[in-house]
C-alpha cells in the first residue's frame, strides 16, 4: 500500500545496476499456502557502474525470510535490514564476484494481485512482469539484469503432477511422501521478469515444427482436461507464427521446446516468458461452437505476438521500463503484419486504426497523455498502456513507411545482430535503422518523447491555367500535461489523386510521376505542388492511416459519397464513409439540441444502397463499410460531449437506414445466411460478417419479423458468431423473449467460463433501458467473481468502458458504481483496479453537472487509505 507521498521515478534518474547476476540457482517447494523460495545468486560488482558504494539493495515484497548467507557465512541481524519493498545488505564483498544464498516463504492463494507467484483454481503460476519478481524472492528486479536462469520444483504430484518452467527440462525424480521434483535449465541470459513456472493437473497438446535450418521443435499446449478439445487452433496459429517469423524476418526460434500454457486468472492477455508462455485462456481455447470468428483470429495475434516476443522483448530486451515500447510498439506492429497477411489486411488496419482513435486518442487528449517513452512513473504497471502499446506501433509503422519494407528489414536485421543477448533502448532501434539505410532520422525521434495526437491541416489550390494542384500542409499539437510545447515531426503523409471520374490520376511531383506517393511533412507549413493535371482531382490524403494524426480537411458530402465509391485505398475509402456518416450524424446532433425535426440526408441513403449492391470479394471489408462510426469515436470530436445526442442521432440514422433499405438488408442477409460452422476461410467469415451486420440495422425496425429473424438465428446457430450476433440483436431491443433467450443461452454455456463473459458483456454493454439495475443485479448473480479478471471485464468493463449512454446517466449512478468497484478492487488486485479507474478520466469533457460527479468520485477514491499505487497514480493525475 502506498506512502502518504508515493516515490515518481524518472528516465533522467536512470543509472546502471551497481551488481550484476550472472547465474541464478533456484528452488521451490511448493505449497498453495506456504511455498518455499531457495535462491543461490552468483554475483559481481558492475563495472560499468560508477557507485563504488559497498551496499546492496535487492527488491522484495510481502516474503518471509528465512535464512540469508554470503559465501556460505550466515548473516547476523545486524549485516541486512529489510523494508516492505526492499532488502539493503550493508557491506558485500568487492573484490571477487560472491555467491547470496537467501531462503524465503510466500503465500500464493493470499496473492490476489496475481503477481509472482499465486494461484489460479487448483494451478500455480506466476506474473513477473513488470516487477512481480520481487514478490517471489529478493532480487535485483530490473531488466538490465540478465542472468543465466536453472531452476527446481518439488511439490505433490497428486496436485502438481505437471512442473513446468524456462529453456530445457535436464532432469526428474521422485521423492518421499508422494512427492516429485523437476530440473529446468534455460541457456538464454534474461531479466527476472521473463521468468515462469506453472505447477498443476494439466493435459499437454503436443505438435512438432521444423525450421527453416531444418531443427525440430517440440510444441506444446498445457490445459485443464475439460479444455483438451479447445487447442487445436492455437497450436496451428503458433506454427503459422514460427514460419512467418522464418519468411518476414528471418528469424529462427533458438530452443528445442516451447510452451504454452492456459490460465484462467490472468490480468493481460498473455505473458512472453523465455520457452514458457503463460497466457490467459481467453487467447488460447477455442472451438466453433464456443468462440466467434473474433476470438479466432484474435487467438492467432495474440499467440503470435508472444512468440514474435521471442526477439523483439526477449533475445533483445529493454534496458529500463520507459523503454517498454521498445519490445511492445516493435512487436504489436510485428503481429498487425502477421494478421494482416493471415487474414484481409484491409479489414485488419481499419480495425487497428479505429481502436487506436476511438481509445488511444482520447489517452492522448486527457490528463493521462504520456509519449510511448514516458518521462516518470508512480507505478510501472500503469504504463502499459494504449500509447505505449498501440501508438508505439504506429511510429514502427511510420518507419516501415519511410524506409520500405526492404530498408525497414535491413534495420531489422542490423538490429538484432549488433543487441542480441542485451537490455537496450529506444535510441539503439533509431540508431541501427539509420546506419543500415544511410539516412538520418534526428527529427523522427520526437515521436517518441512528445505525447499528444498532432493535427494535420490542409488547404488545396488548384488553378486550371496551369495545371497545378497547391496542397499546404500544418502540423500542430495540442497542449499536453507537462509539454506545453511542441516541436514539429516527421510526418509521413501518403497521398493519390482521384480523376473526376473515380480513376486514378498520375502524380507528377518533383519531376517524378506515380500514382502514389509518400510527402514528408517536416515543417509547421509546406507546400506541395503538383504538376500537369489537366482537371481538379480529388485528393486521397493520408492513404492507410500513414501517420497517427488528426486530419482537419474540410470535405463536402458530395465529395465524401465520391470517394467512398471510387477510392483505391481501402482504408480511405473506409474513412470517406465514416466522415460521411459523422457529419450526417453531426448535423443531426445539432438538429436536437435546437428541436428540429430529423431527416435523413439522401446521400447517406444512396451510398448505403450502393453498398449494399456490391458484390465484392472481400466480405468483412463490405460489413466494415456498412458500420456507422461508434458512439465513443464520435464523442472524441466533440468539444464538449452529448452523450444522449450523440446516441440518440446515431441511433436515429441506423434506424432510418433499416427502414428505407429494408428490403436491401433482407436480401443480403438471405443470400449469406447458412450454416458454415468450423468453416473459418475468409470467405466464410466475411459471410458471417456481412450477414450479421444486416441483422444488426433489421433488428432497429422493433417488428415481429425482426424479433423472429433474431431468434431464429440463436435457437438454429451451430456457431458462436451467429449465436451471439442473435443474442446481440435480442438484448439491444425490446424483444419480447429476451428473458428466455439469455436465460437458455446460460444454460447452455454455464460450464464454459469465456462463453459467460460474453453474456454478461452483453447486457452490461446493451443501450436499452434498465441497464444499470441489469447490471447491479449481475454483481449478485452466482457466476460472478471479483477475483477473476475476465470477468470483472466482462461486467463492471463493459459497462463503464463500452455503454456510454448508461454509465454517463446524469444521475452519476454509473460513477458511483464504478468508484466501488475501483474500491473493492484496490485491495484485491490493484492493476486491475486502476485500469479501471480510467473511466473517470476524460471528466473534463462533459458538461458541468457531469464533471462535478466524476470528479467526487475521483476524490473520494483518492481520500481512500489505504490505496494501492497503481490506483493513486491515475486517480490523482485524472484530477491534476
Amino acid at each position: 500500500m502506498r506512502d502518504a507521498t508515493p516515490q515518481t521515478v524518472f528516465l533522467k534518474d536512470y543509472t546502471p545496476p551497481e551488481y550484476l547476476i550472472d547465474s541464478v540457482e533456484l528452488s521451490f517447494d511448493l505449497d498453495e499456502q506456504r511455498t518455499l523460495v531457495t535462491s543461490r545468486l552468483h554475483m559481481r560488482r558492475n563495472p560499468q557502474s560508477a557507485n563504488q558504494a559497498v551496499t546492496l539493495t535487492l527488491a522484495g515484497e510481502e516474503l518471509e525470510l528465512v535464512s540469508i548467507a554470503i559465501d556460505g557465512k550466515p548473516l547476523a541481524a545486524g549485516d541486512f535490514a529489510i523494508s516492505p519493498e526492499s532488502m539493503l545488505i550493508h557491506r558485500v564483498p568487492q573484490e571477487q564476484g560472491f555467491v547470496l544464498d537467501i531462503q524465503n516463504y510466500i503465500n500464493p492463494k493470499a496473492n490476489t494481485a496475481l503477481e509472482g507467484l499465486y494461484l489460479s483454481g487448483s494451478m500455480l503460476c506466476t506474473q513477473c512482469e513488470a516487477q512481480g519478481f520481487r514478490k517471489i524472492t529478493w532480487f535485483l528486479d530490473r531488466p538490465d539484469v540478465m542472468s543465466r536462469f536453472k531452476t527446481t520444483l518439488r511439490a505433490d504430484k497428486t496436485d502438481y503432477p505437471v512442473l513446468l518452467s524456462n529453456g530445457n527440462k535436464i532432469a526428474s525424480g521422485e521423492l518421499a511422501d508422494g512427492r516429485h521434483w523437476v530440473s529446468w535449465e534455460d541457456p538464454f541470459a534474461k531479466p527476472c521478469y521473463l521468468f515462469a513456472l506453472v505447477a498443476g493437473q494439466l493435459e499437454c497438446v503436443a505438435d512438432s515444427f521444423t525450421t527453416m535450418s531444418g531443427r525440430q521443435i517440440a510444441l506444446e499446449i498445457f490445459v485443464e482436461g475439460h479444455n483438451v478439445d479447445k487447442c487445436s487452433h492455437a497450436m496451428q496459429s503458433l506454427k503459422n507464427a514460427m514460419r512467418w517469423d522464418e519468411e518476414t524476418y528471418g528469424l529462427e526460434y533458438d530452443l528445442d521446446l516451447y510452451m504454452i500454457v492456459a490460465v484462467d486468472h490472468f490480468n493481460m492477455g498473455a505473458m512472453e516468458n523465455k520457452g514458457l508462455n503463460v497466457f490467459n485462456t481467453k487467447f488460447v481455447l477455442a472451438r466453433p461452437d464456443t468462440a466467434t470468428d473474433s476470438d479466432y483470429e484474435h487467438i492467432e495475434g495474440v499467440i503470435g505476438h508472444e512468440y514474435f516476443h521471442n526477439w523483439s522483448g526477449n533475445r533483445v530486451t529493454c534496458r529500463d521500463w520507459f523503454q517498454l515500447s521498445l519490445k511492445e510498439g516493435f512487436t504489436v506492429f510485428r503481429d498487425q503484419q502477421f494478421t494482416g497477411d493471415r487474414t484481409s489486411a484491409a479489414v485488419k488496419r481499419i480495425e487497428d486504426v479505429n481502436a487506436l482513435r476511438t481509445r488511444q486518442f482520447a489517452e492522448d487528449a486527457g490528463p493521462l497523455a504520456h509519449p510511448i517513452r514516458p518521462e516518470a512513473y508512480i507505478e510501472i504497471n500503469n504504463f502499459y498502456t494504449l500509447t505505449v502499446y498501440e501508438k508505439g506501433a504506429e511510429v514502427v509503422r511510420m518507419l516501415h513507411t519511410l524506409l520500405g519494407a526492404k530498408g525497414f528489414r535491413k534495420g531489422c536485421d542490423l538490429y538484432f545482430a549488433r543487441h542480441d543477448g542485451q537490455a537496450v533502448t529506444c535510441e539503439d532501434f533509431i540508431n541501427a535503422m539509420e546506419a543500415a539505410n544511410g539516412v538520418e532520422l534526428t527529427q523522427f525521434r520526437r515521436w517518441y518523447s512528445q505525447a499528444g495526437t498532432p493535427v494535420v491541416g490542409v488547404d488545396q489550390h488548384f488553378d486550371a491555367k496551369t495545371q497545378q494542384l497547391r496542397l499546404i500542409l500544418r502540423q500542430s499539437c495540442p497542449a499536453t500535461p507537462n509539454q506545453p510545447e511542441k516541436a514539429p515531426l516527421h510526418v509521413p503523409v501518403k497521398l493519390g489523386l482521384l480523376a473526376p471520374d473515380g480513376s486514378p490520376a498520375s502524380i507528377v511531383f518533383d519531376g517524378k510521376t506515380a500514382t502514389e506517393i509518400t510527402l514528408d511533412l517536416t515543417e509547421s507549413e509546406q507546400t506541395f505542388v503538383f504538376d500537369k493535371l489537366a482537371e481538379a482531382p480529388v485528393v486521397s490524403l493520408l492513404r492507410g492511416f500513414s501517420a497517427p494524426v488528426n486530419l482537419d480537411m474540410p470535405r463536402s458530402l458530395e465529395e465524401l459519397a465520391f470517394l467512398l465509391r471510387h477510392d483505391s485505398d481501402t482504408f480511405n475509402r473506409w474513412e470517406a464513409g465514416q466522415q460521411l456518416a459523422a457529419k450526417v450524424i453531426f448535423a443531426l446532433i445539432e438538429d436536437l439540441q435546437n428541436q428540429r425535426p430529423l431527416h435523413l440526408n439522401a446521400l447517406m441513403a444512396k451510398a448505403f444502397h450502393d453498398l449494399l449492391a456490391e458484390e465484392g470479394d472481400d466480405l468483412s471489408y463490405q460489413a466494415l463499410l456498412l458500420t456507422l462510426p461508434d458512439e465513443s469515436y464520435l464523442a472524441g470530436q466533440m468539444r464538449v460531449i452529448d452523450v444522449e445526442a450523440i446516441h440518440h442521432a446515431r441511433e436515429f440514422v441506423k434506424t432510418t437506414l433499416a427502414h428505407d433499405l429494408r428490403d436491401d438488408f433482407e436480401r443480403v442477409y438471405r443470400i449469406h445466411h447458412r450454416d458454415e460452422s468450423g468453416k473459418f476461410g475468409a470467405d466464410a467469415i466475411g459471410r458471417r460478417r456481412l450477414k450479421n451486420a444486416c441483422l444488426s440495422y433489421l433488428n432497429q425496425l422493433e417488428s415481429a419479423s425482426s424479433y423472429a429473424l433474431a431468434k431464429a438465428q440463436f435457437e438454429q446457430a451451430r456457431n458462436m458468431t451467429d449465436q451471439v450476433a442473435a443474442l446481440s440483436a435480442v438484448v439491444n431491443s425490446h424483444h419480447p423473449d429476451k428473458a428466455d433467450c439469455l436465460q437458455n443461452f446460460y444454460q447452455q454455456w454455464q460450464h464454459e467460463a469465456l462463453v459467460i463473459d460474453k453474456w454478461f458483456a452483453l447486457q452490461a454493454s446493451s443501450h436499452m433501458p434498465n441497464t444499470f439495475a441489469t447490471v447491479q443485479e449481475l454483481m449478485r448473480h452466482p457466476a460472478f467473481d471479483m477475483h477473476t479478471p475476465n470477468r470483472v471485464r466482462a461486467l463492471i468493463g463493459a459497462f463503464s468502458q463500452a455503454n456510454p449512454l448508461h454509465f454517463h446517466a446524469i444521475n452519476g449512478e454509473g460513477y458511483r458504481f464504478l468508484a466501488d468497484q475501483v474500491l473493492a478492487l484496490n485491495t484485491l488486485n490493484p492493476q486491475i483496479a486502476s485500469r479501471m479507474v480510467t473511466g473517470l478520466a476524460q471528466w473534463r469533457r462533459y458538461d458541468g453537472k457531469r464533471q462535478e460527479l466524476m470528479k467526487q468520485q475521483l476524490h473520494r477514491i483518492v481520500a481512500t487509505e489505504p490505496l494501492s499505487k497503481d490506483v493513486y497514480e491515475i486517480a490523482s493525475k485524472s484530477l491534476a
